[in-house]
């Protein structure tokens, strides 16, 4: 069971720390007055997760998205992969632990696969930088796609990041001219490239390993040019404004869906992929596969040719 609650689950919370109370008077005293009223409890905390989560504003996604227990880059590779061995370095500057990134076994299939990483302790986050990648980072993940398409490997990417690296040492190291080369290399690859943004896409820090064939998106996960609280200091001179902004621009699975940003939707289970990870990873690799076998016939030109054009039917249809 999750331990970390968000504002908007106060009242199920309160619920749950009651369920706790109670199964701990059970384990000593018993007694069907008690399981009755366990029982009653339960059904009444699955209702009111389902009922909180049927309808999530964009910014309560955005704030499921950031959940520190939601599963990250490391917890897809231990759980859809085999053998994954990682590689490290851009050859040119260094090694960025914001992106890993290597080879590995998907289903029996050798695969690269490459995505952002934020670390869940203040140690690790420290060592990946919160998922906020260097130049280094995406020149990093343009070696892996090279290498990629030398060995004819289809590639997996999980984008899961507020931003590309904003200080000065990025810009120092050319960090608009690596996620463009980086973009560029996706759009070019003459293999099957698939992106899941698996939390936070944002800004071009996630594009850069996102022009795929097949871009999906798990069910609360958010994917737009900027953050909110980043669009929000810009329209409103106002940071505080997040969830205005959140709701205009259209950042949620559901609203990209529409302007065909995005070409599927995985189902998360009931209250977020933190609730129950294993069963959010399986769906995840369903998926996966399904948009690689879906892929696995196409030639190398056939592959760049689809990649443009699904990119070109972005936003015609619009929200009508």
């Amino acid at each position: 069971m999750t331990t970390t609650y968000l504002d908007f689950e106060k009242p199920l919370a309160d619920l749950e720390t009651k369920i706790a109370e109670l199964e701990a008077v059970a384990l000593q005293e018993g007694g069907p007055q008690i399981s009755d009223e366990l029982k009653k409890l339960k059904d009444k905390a699955a209702k009111q997760l389902k009922d909180l989560y049927a309808s999530l504003s964009p910014w309560r996604k955005t704030q499921v998205a950031r959940h520190p227990e939601r599963p990250h880059f490391s917890d897809y590779v231990e759980g859809l992969f085999e053998d994954f061995q990682e590689l490290a370095g851009d050859r040119v500057y260094g090694n960025d632990e914001a992106v890993i990134g290597g080879l590995a076994r998907f289903k029996g299939q050798s695969v690269v696969v490459i995505g952002h990483e934020k670390g869940r302790t203040t140690e690790s986050r420290l060592r990946h930088n919160f998922g906020m990648a260097h130049p280094e980072g995406y020149r990093k993940a343009v070696r892996l796609m090279d290498l990629a398409e030398r060995f004819n490997l289809p590639v997996i990417t999980m984008p899961d990041t507020a931003g590309a690296y904003p200080g000065k040492a990025g810009e120092e190291r050319g960090q608009a001219e690596a996620i463009a080369r980086g973009t560029e290399r996706c759009l070019t690859l003459p293999v099957p490239i698939v992106t899941l943004v698996i939390g936070e896409g944002m800004s071009g820090g996630a594009i850069a390993i996102a022009a795929a064939n097949r871009v999906m998106m798990m069910e609360h996960a958010i994917y737009s040019v900027i953050s909110p609280e980043g669009c929000a200091s810009i329209l409103y001179r106002d940071a505080a404004k997040a969830r205005e902004a959140a709701e205009a621009m259209k950042i949620t699975a559901k609203d990209l869906m529409k302007l065909k940003v995005i070409d599927s939707i995985v189902k998360e289970p009931v209250g977020g992929a933190h609730r129950d990870p294993k069963k959010a990873l399986a769906n995840a690799g369903k998926a996966i596969d399904k948009a690689l076998k879906e892929l696995s016939g196409m030639t190398p030109l056939e592959l760049k040719q689809q990649r443009r054009e699904r990119f070109y039917a972005i936003g015609r249809e619009g929200l009508n």
